[in-house]
């Protein structure tokens, strides 16, 4: 049973503390305070061998390297077994011939998605466990997104997202619509009363 640790209020938001729980995960016992000093990135799917999530955790897979070069750790969630998580895993590399080297949690309580707003607690099923939630180093959610069952989640827009998070971390610049690593930023509204005409939409120079 997994063991979860919360006195927020129900949704989360962002700049709530992440709950802290423990669970059996592919990857062996699994307690998410382990993992403060990185990012992690902490996904759901509805369930194993579902057809949209199958082609989510393969692409997720397949850019392990690029998380892990961000010092930021995957982790997924449902509410399937540990045994039937590990035949998924064997069955996605069969199909994609893809190896998923980071861990899937067991959630067949529930406890985890309800601890995460992720299911009303009323729910019989965890149809609408299609949410991803962007942790700081700190265990604070800096971000969330949420899907519909039959709509596949972006891999690219995850990485995309998680470099724009880390980017204005120290407060000193903010990111434009569709940025990604190597742009300009933008630069806080200008204060004072001799401000320019762009003040309050300023281009970061370039370094």
């Amino acid at each position: 049973m997994n063991d979860v640790t919360t006195s927020r209020p129900i949704p989360l938001r962002i700049g709530s503390p992440a709950p802290d729980f423990r669970a059996r995960s592919t990857m062996g016992d699994f307690q998410l305070s382990a993992l403060r000093g990185q990012w992690v990135i902490f996904f759901s799917h509805p369930a194993d061998f579902t057809p949209v999530c199958s082609t989510e955790f393969a692409a997720l897979a397949r850019r392990q390297a690029d998380f892990a070069a961000r010092d930021c750790r995957l982790v997924g969630v449902s509410v399937d077994s540990l045994y039937s998580h590990i035949a998924w895993v064997r069955a996605l590399r069969d199909l994609f011939d893809v190896e998923i080297e980071f861990p899937i949690i067991e959630d067949p309580s529930m406890a985890v998605g309800r601890a995460y707003g992720m299911i009303d607690e009323h729910a019989a099923d965890s149809m609408t466990m299609r949410t991803t939630f962007f942790i700081d180093p700190q265990g604070v959610i800096r971000a969330t997104t949420a899907y519909p069952h039959n709509v596949g989640r972006s891999v690219d827009e995850m990485l995309r997202l998680l470099c724009a998070l880390q980017r204005v971390d120290s407060g000193t610049s903010l990111t434009p619509e569709g940025w990604i690593p190597d742009q300009p930023v933008l630069l806080p509204p200008a204060q004072g009363t001799d401000a320019a005409p762009d003040w309050f939409c300023r281009m970061a120079p370039q370094s």
